[in-house]
């Protein structure tokens, strides 16, 4: 018998995400260089004892070198979700069985110059603004219902017409 853990038994790792609007009122998302044609918005795995907004400004700043953002507001509670088994034991040093984020909406104060994936640990390759209704379908399949989570608790933030945030 092998000595794999049973994934229910595995916690859930605590982690910020973030929906970062432009003016126009598009959200940022960026294709990670691990599994090309996986796009995603930032998000990272909060520290012990981290606050989840604080870790939110750090993820934004590692992710993608700026942090140039107003803070709007956040989803009303943790949201979950499970990896597939085949990823079970084989991201995060086997530690977790998915993740419980909190989500965070920001509106991005700076320039797309501004914007450098070229950071010390690089996650992703290329990145685009697109409307907040995409990012369900650009997302991979086992994050999909989270994804149209966030876009349910967030979409009030878009003004009627695609105006700003």
């Amino acid at each position: 018998m092998g000595k794999k853990k049973h994934k229910k038994a595995l916690p859930y790792r605590p982690c910020a995400g973030i929906c970062l609007f432009n003016e126009a009122g598009k959200v940022f998302v960026a294709e990670r260089i691990d599994t090309p044609g996986a796009w995603q918005m930032p998000q990272g795995g909060i520290n012990k004892g981290e606050d989840p907004l604080d870790a939110a400004m750090r993820e934004l700043k590692e992710e993608i070198g700026t942090n140039n953002a107003n803070f709007l507001t956040r989803t009303a509670d943790w949201l979950m979700y499970d990896l597939p088994d085949e990823l079970i034991g084989k991201v995060w040093n086997g530690k977790y069985r998915g993740q419980k984020q909190i989500w965070f909406a920001f509106q991005y104060l700076g320039q797309d110059s501004d914007i450098n994936l070229e950071t010390d640990h690089p996650e992703f390759g290329r990145w685009q603004w697109v409307e907040l209704e995409e990012t369900v379908d650009l997302i991979v399949d086992f994050k999909r219902d989270l994804y149209i989570e966030i876009v349910n608790q967030f979409r009030t933030l878009l003004a009627p017409k695609g105006g700003s945030v």
